[in-house]
């Protein structure tokens, strides 16, 4: 069954057609809150609520952009008003690391579904790359996570953010080159790795 015609049965009230319907992109909703926020319990309620806010809205969903298109626009919106939110009302997260004089100490929370080992061999690589994307404005990590994590085009990218492919490719290529000073500073990657994405890929 086609997106258009499970969104028609929702819009009858057929609530396991959402279900349906939604179940493609879950994961790749929470993933882009994590990238966005930095927190797992905070990107498991920020997917909830755009999936929620998703299902709340279809009624009024016209297909004038793709399902998809509309569900990453909600997911991106409630992603960007927590972070707005988060400047408004600093608050302490626990994923994120403890500020000392000494500089920052990772906080260390037990979790009880990760046996010791699975909490060693979780990857350094997958936490420097976190924290640097997490370092951006909030208008710069959304258009890497878009384009670089879940893989849309500048076109998608600016339907998404309902604003212009100009204005897609110029935060790009600044969120590029602040994390190509990050990981030349941490000697990550060689100094031409990430000026080089820019060349490439879909459009």
């Amino acid at each position: 069954m086609s997106e258009k015609e499970l969104v028609e049965r929702v819009q009858r009230g057929d609530l396991s057609a959402f279900e349906e319907l939604i179940r493609p992109y879950e994961k790749k909703v929470f993933n882009l809150a994590y990238r966005m926020c930095g927190s797992v319990e905070d990107a498991k309620d920020l997917a909830q609520e755009a999936i929620v806010r998703a299902f709340s809205g279809l009624s009024s969903f016209r297909g004038d952009a793709s399902f998809s298109t509309w569900l990453y626009r909600i997911a991106s919106n409630a992603c960007l008003d927590e972070l707005r939110r988060r400047k408004r009302q600093p608050a302490d997260y626990l994923d994120e690391p403890v500020i000392t004089v000494d500089g920052e100490i990772r906080r260390q929370v037990a979790d009880p579904s990760q046996n010791p080992l699975e909490v060693v061999e979780r990857s350094e690589l997958q936490q420097i790359i976190q924290d640097s994307l997490t370092s951006l404005p909030e208008e710069y990590r959304v258009v890497v996570v878009l384009r670089e994590i879940q893989g849309f085009s500048y076109q998608e990218i600016a339907e998404i953010l309902n604003c212009s492919l100009g204005t897609v490719k110029s935060r790009l290529n600044r969120a590029r080159k602040a994390l190509k000073e990050k990981f030349t500073v941490l000697e990550l990657f060689p100094s031409t790795s990430v000026s080089k994405r820019e060349e490439g890929g879909r459009q």
